[in-house]
């Protein structure tokens, strides 16, 4: 299925994930709205498709202007066949070094961020009798990771939501959902992923640098979407194992998972309390 005519609004568009999927819409003839911080860098992907692209930048958690975005981006072709909320942040750090702060930070971008948006588009999607809504979470959505407390916390909550989003409205009303699950993908997440203190990471993880390709990611994330898939599985080795494992022996996952965090908590006691640790399990 070609996406070719077809109007889609991507979040977090500037790098990464979203960039990779802005670029192979705008070549399959996709008229694209383009939704990050970086501007510039919105700019130079609008640059590719001027006539088919709107560049439409804010901050996932300016929930006060989202009702007036909403407007602008409906407005643009009279129609939105497919949203996906792709902008997100991770985490790095162990429960015991992680400041409260965080966790509200992450549940606030990374779950009621794509819910408020979703929620503000979802009334048009009805009145026009179709459409899809995609959510980027990620393995750590179904599975426990240590140093990811709040991520998993806030991913699982947006799967959750998604899930019981799609009863309501797939066969009720004709609109397409889709939970979308990366593993370890070369993008920036790592060094934007906060620390316990809050503070942006600042370097990559040996995972995440050898990870899947950015555009090979969002080419197995388009193929899941024109099949209308439910879950759409971006992950490879032992990260695509961990997934397939938690669901068919999740004792042995949370043993496995048990292992990593002692090993954690072993660097953590040499190294003292709030020192930098070295994750080596689920990754994005």
């Amino acid at each position: 299925m070609s996406f070719a005519s077809r109007v889609v609004w991507i979040t977090g568009a500037s790098s990464g994930i979203g960039e990779a999927l802005s670029r192979a819409l705008l070549a399959d003839g996709a008229a694209v709205i383009l939704s990050g911080r970086r501007v510039e860098a919105l700019q130079q992907l609008a640059a590719l498709a001027p006539e088919r692209t709107l560049v439409l930048p804010f901050e996932t958690t300016d929930y006060k202007r989202l009702p007036e975005l909403v407007e602008q981006a409906w407005a643009w072709q009279g129609r939105i066949d497919l949203l996906i909320n792709n902008a997100g942040v991770s985490q790095r750090s162990l429960a015991l070094d992680t400041s409260f702060d965080v966790y509200r930070q992450l549940i606030d971008i990374d779950y009621l961020a794509p819910v408020a948006l979703t929620q503000l588009l979802l009334p048009r999607l009805v009145e026009q009798g179709s459409g899809q809504l995609a959510v980027v979470s990620s393995v750590a959505g179904k599975l426990g990771a240590p140093m990811r407390t709040g991520y998993c916390g806030a991913k699982h909550a947006v799967v959750g939501y998604f899930e019981a989003l799609r009863a309501e409205v797939e066969e009720a009303y004709g609109i397409g959902v889709s939970v979308i699950l990366p593993g370890s993908v070369r993008t920036a997440i790592a060094s934007n992923a906060l620390e316990g203190s809050g503070a942006a990471r600042g370097r990559s993880d040996t995972n995440i640098d050898n990870g899947i390709d950015p555009n090979d990611a969002a080419n197995t994330i388009l193929d899941g979407l024109a099949q209308r898939q439910h879950d759409i599985v971006v992950a490879e080795g032992q990260e695509l194992m961990a997934l397939q494992l938690r669901a068919s022996d999740p004792e042995r996952t949370f043993a496995f998972t048990a292992a990593e965090g002692a090993r954690l908590a072993k660097q953590r006691a040499e190294r003292g309390a709030g020192a930098s640790v070295d994750p080596s399990a689920v990754n994005q």
